[in-house]
């Protein structure tokens, strides 16, 4: 499979890194493909990764994932409006402000990027925990959660698929109106691991009996 990662740091670096292990063709799309952090990642991933600007990598894939700051979303948005029938994996997380597009309560970043992306099919995953614990998602003998949103159950298979391929157990919480509380898990992830001091080595589980 063809995957743009719009993004190349610390989750799209990971993501890029695994996929290419497991036989995908990694293109990630940056500003600047020189750049240290860019470089970074491509050694990381291997010798089948490139890099390019970003609306040329995402022109090349079938599945488009989204790695970036919020911040940074709507100038990727800007670049890929115009293409269609994409999947694309929202892995960001409106920990800032961004100006540009408020988020009013109620809705989701995964949201505000499918009003935008009409020609899209928006899955919100991979935003819950760091991006070191994408690498290895054991925890002792414990598998960590994927947790997985969309409103396209075609396109919601394909990142379960490539979520058991990071070794997660991908956890469907249905349509993408859901991505909020997805958005507040990461949140919650966030204050656990850095304002209440346990540390980033923490990830959420769904336990059944």
């Amino acid at each position: 499979m063809n995957i743009s990662i719009i993004g190349a740091g610390n989750i799209g670096g990971s993501l890029g890194k695994i996929w290419a292990s497991k036989g995908h063709s990694i293109f990630f799309g940056v500003r600047n493909p020189n750049s240290e952090k860019t470089k970074k990642s491509l050694s990381e991933a291997g010798s089948t990764a490139i890099a390019l600007f970003v609306k040329e990598a995402a022109q090349r894939s079938d599945v488009i994932v989204l790695a970036t700051p919020w911040e940074s979303v709507p100038e990727v948005v800007f670049q890929i409006v115009d293409m269609k029938n994409k999947i694309l994996v929202d892995c960001t997380n409106p920990i800032r402000p961004n100006p540009d597009w408020p988020l009013a309560q109620g809705t989701s970043a995964a949201e505000e990027i499918a009003k935008r992306l009409l020609g899209f099919h928006v899955v919100k995953a991979f935003n819950t925990l760091g991006a070191a614990n994408l690498i290895d998602v054991q925890f002792n003998a414990v598998q960590a959660d994927g947790f997985i949103c969309g409103d396209d159950e075609a396109s919601k298979a394909v990142v379960t698929q490539l979520a058991k391929e990071i070794g997660l157990r991908p956890v469907d919480v249905g349509g993408l109106r859901n991505a909020e509380l997805l958005e507040s898990l990461a949140k919650l992830w966030i204050t656990l691991a850095y304002q209440q001091g346990i540390g980033p080595n923490i990830a959420f589980k769904l336990l059944q009996r």
